[in-house]
């Protein structure tokens, strides 16, 4: 039930149907949008919303899908149902139009991945496109709308003579023209004219008699006379006779295709309305975009928990100044079922009101709304609303008399699968009775457990609302210090009319505000100035609560600079670092060359003096080289270099023969409790047995035999140095496994702002990279679809991310991404 019958006037509903008839493309989709009522199925409404929600997914996601095309022909093909009837060409190319249409769309929802658009296809069960009709239609009419001359031989012989007597005509025309003009009868600028369909030859008034023939017209002044020569007549009236031929043959062929078509009619007229059912879908889903409507999570019991709701209308008015909506947050449920809502006149009460009812209406119209996905909305059997005034001086009506008539019908028809939304409660009479009466009626309607929003400034309806079981009292919210309203709903709190406060600052004097506080009482003006403070005092924790949210992000972003800083100067020194060792390893690599060329040509020369001399001089020309491109490691290796050329040279001075290498002193035989490495290795370990030639190792936790002349001693600060590396190692291990245990891979962005979110995914991503794990699960909410644009842009600039997409439709869908990472 819906009460009153202008509902849809008194919440905004018929805007709305004015905005989504501007997406109709054909009358039969206004059509629907005018029959589409309130519905209470949730069956219906599931389908509905769900129709309109993946066709607004195609429109923002998809390519391909038919935007155009969509013409109104239910009216050809009824006129097709009396036998006889034809439809004319350019008939037949809007009916060509439409299948194509029609074919577009069920190709397009066919071809689509399994379960993607799942109750768009499901309507599209049964759909027959008639690839044939626009297979015969295009045979029968061309690309300009008229009647190929092969649609018939006899049509085509027709326009064959038509074309030659044409040809014949023109020739004829011409040749007497020119006769004319050189007689001087016409003048010689002068062309062939057309007048009535025939051709005619202009001649001054004076010149009309000098060619025989039929005058057909003259002009405004009556100087110009338009003839018909005599010997064009007979042939044009041949034409004219074949034009007959001609219409009657175009109509035949088309009466014979409308006869092919006539068995055809209802399955044509079902793809026709199908198509305007898709129209009529698109014109919503294209509203829902322009008004960033989505579709709730749909509960079938009576239930409001919405998030970010706003008002359409108001939404899109303000959008084209350059302002935005304050969004409206509101919970009702079976414990706390009614709101009142209390302050400052102007300050959004009534908005707040009218935007519950229009939205809970499209809803059960079928219609997205415009709030957070995450919200919950209800179905409700009955609404009432109780706005406006209503007085009728015909019926002897007064307001108040008006409201009370609305309030007898609210008591007959609710029930706690009712809303009732009622503005000014208990206005339009005496205070103290106004505020009684409605303060009884507010007890039925608990008594009832009606879910309900009533606005008003009665001071005693938000004393019983404090004390009274399901009833919540809310404030519009109001900034004391600029004096103004913030069309923010605070649930919870009654609010404060601030009328000393406006009235203040319109300008009344203090004299008239104090005797009104004096004449209202004390307690009155107590309960107002707590509600003042109270007001005060929430928007002072605000305030400061954004300024610690916005010093925090401040803090945030600066501990990410100069964590980026100093990790790009950690990897700027290890470049540094790296590069020296190169350039070092390389000088000494020339360095040991140069050493080792002159060694074994000393040892060559076998101590000849020239030529060791000559191997020196080429020594001293290696080091110069050396010392000119070397820093301080380069001089150390030059010292290097020039001990072993004294020592070499020392050994070219004596006898011829061969030098003797220096005995090795005698190596300490390996003890228990040595510390030793295996040649060539890097690994310390400590003998813990020895057996003969061999000796078992300890290696950290893992033990081995080695035969002894394989290993090489070690040094005590060695063999430390290895253990503390080792419980490095060993801590890091356990502390990758403790991060790898507690990463949580899934995420949940809904109602999150793009740069805190996009701040969340990165963090997740680079963790992952770290921990090695590659299957990511983004949760943003399906929306308007930015949040999902911005996280996958992101992802995109990412090595790593292997792949990405929408989860499954029954896990999630749209609503989810599903990240993997190469690694």
């Amino acid at each position: 039930m819906i009460y009153p019958n202008n509902f849809e006037d008194k919440v905004g509903f018929d805007r709305i149907r004015q905005l989504t008839e501007r997406y109709c493309a054909t009358e039969l989709a206004k059509d629907k949008l005018r029959l589409s009522t309130f519905s209470t199925s949730y069956e219906w409404i599931i389908r509905e919303v769900n129709l309109v929600e993946e066709l607004r997914q195609i429109l923002m996601m998809e390519e391909g899908f038919p935007q155009s095309g969509y013409v109104n022909v239910d009216n050809l093909l009824k006129k097709l149902n009396i036998v006889g009837t034809f439809l004319d060409s350019e008939e037949l190319v809007l009916l060509r139009s439409a299948l194509e249409v029609v074919n577009a769309i069920v190709s397009f929802l066919n071809n689509t991945e399994e379960g993607k658009y799942p109750y768009l296809l499901t309507m599209s069960e049964g759909i027959t496109s008639f690839p044939q009709v626009v297979a015969d239609i295009d045979r029968i009419i061309d690309r300009f709308g008229r009647v190929k001359d092969n649609a018939s031989p006899k049509l085509q012989e027709i326009r064959r003579e038509i074309h030659a007597k044409e040809s014949q005509i023109s020739r004829r025309m011409a040749a007497i023209l020119k006769h004319a003009q050189s007689e001087g009868f016409v003048e010689d600028d002068v062309q062939i004219s057309i007048r009535e369909g025939r051709p005619v030859i202009p001649v001054s008034a004076a010149n009309k008699r000098k060619i025989r023939g039929f005058v057909h017209d003259e002009s405004a002044t009556g100087k110009t006379f338009y003839v018909e020569p005599i010997e064009v007549v007979e042939l044009n009236n041949e034409i004219k006779e074949l034009h007959y031929d001609e219409r009657r043959e175009v109509i035949a062929i088309l009466t014979a295709f409308a006869d092919k078509l006539r068995p055809m009619l209802p399955d044509l007229m079902g793809a026709i309305d199908y198509m305007a059912t898709v129209d009529f879908i698109k014109a919503k889903a294209k509203l829902a975009l322009d008004i960033d409507a989505v579709k709730p999570i749909l509960v079938d019991y009576p239930n409001l928990s919405w998030r970010n709701a706003k008002h359409p209308i108001l939404t899109l008015t303000l959008r084209k100044e350059g302002k935005t909506v304050v969004p409206l947050n509101i919970e009702l449920t079976k414990e706390n079922h009614l709101l009142l809502i209390s302050g400052p006149n102007a300050g959004g009460k009534s908005v707040c009101l009218t935007t519950v009812g229009l939205l809970q209406y499209m809803l059960q119209c079928g219609f997205l709304v415009p709030l957070s996905e995450i919200s919950e909305m209800g179905i409700f059997e009955s609404l009432f609303i109780d706005i406006g005034d209503e007085q009728n001086l015909e019926n002897d009506l007064s307001t108040y008399s008006s409201h009370l008539l609305n309030m007898k019908m609210f008591l007959r028809g609710i029930s706690d699968k009712s809303i009732i939304l009622i503005d000014e409660f208990g206005s339009g009479t005496e205070p103290t009775v106004g505020g009684a009466i409605a303060e009884s009626l507010l007890g039925q309607f608990v008594e009832k457990k009606t879910f309900g929003v009533v606005t008003t400034h009665f001071s005693n309806l938000k004393y019983y609302a404090a004390e009274t079981k399901g009833i919540v009292n809310g404030a519009m919210m109001f900034d004391v210090h600029k004096i103004q309203p913030l069309f923010k709903l605070e649930m919870g709190k009654p609010g404060s009319s601030f009328a000393f406060e406006i009235a203040r600052k319109i300008g009344l004097p203090e004299s008239v505000l104090a005797s009104a506080a004096e004449k209202v009482g004390d307690d009155y003006v107590n309960m107002e100035k707590q509600l003042r403070q109270i007001a005060r005092d929430r928007n002072y924790w605000e305030s400061k609560r954004d300024k610690i949210k916005r010093n925090e992000k401040r803090l945030e972003e600066l501990v990410e600079k100069y964590e980026k800083d100093l990790s790009e100067i950690k990897d700027l020194r290890k470049d540094v670092v790296d590069k020296a060792r190169q350039e070092a390893k390389g000088i000494l690599s020339e360095a040991n060359k140069s050493i080792e060329r002159t060694i074994r040509e000393i040892k060559e020369s076998n101590a000849e003096k020239e030529k060791t001399r000559i191997a020196r001089r080429q020594f001293e020309e290696a080091k110069e080289k050396i010392e000119e491109d070397a820093s301080s490691e380069d001089e150390r290796i030059a010292r290097k270099m020039e001990q072993l050329r004294l020592r070499q040279e020392r050994k070219g001075n004596r006898a011829d023969s061969a030098p003797k290498p220096e005995a090795k002193k005698p190596q300490k035989p390996l003890e228990l409790g040595d510390k030793v490495r295996l040649k060539g290795q890097d690994a310390v370990g400590e003998i813990t047995q020895l057996s003969g030639k061999t000796a078992t190792v300890a290696f950290g936790h893992i033990y081995t035999s080695v035969k002894i002349d394989k290993l090489d001693r070690a040094s005590n600060a060695e063999f430390q140095q290895k253990i503390r590396d080792d419980r490095k190692v060993s801590s890091a291990v356990v502390e990758m496994g403790t991060r790898r245990n507690n990463f949580k891979s899934n995420v949940d962005l809904r109602g999150m702002r793009a740069d805190e979110a996009l701040e969340i995914v990165r963090d997740l991503v680079d963790e992952a990279i770290m921990l090695s794990i590659s299957d990511l699960r983004i949760l943003h909410g399906k929306g308007s679809g930015i949040l999902k644009q911005l996280i996958r842009d992101y992802l995109k600039t990412v090595d790593l991310v292997k792949t990405m997409g929408d989860e499954r439709e029954e896990l999630g869908g749209a609503g989810i991404t599903i990240v993997k990472l190469d690694v």
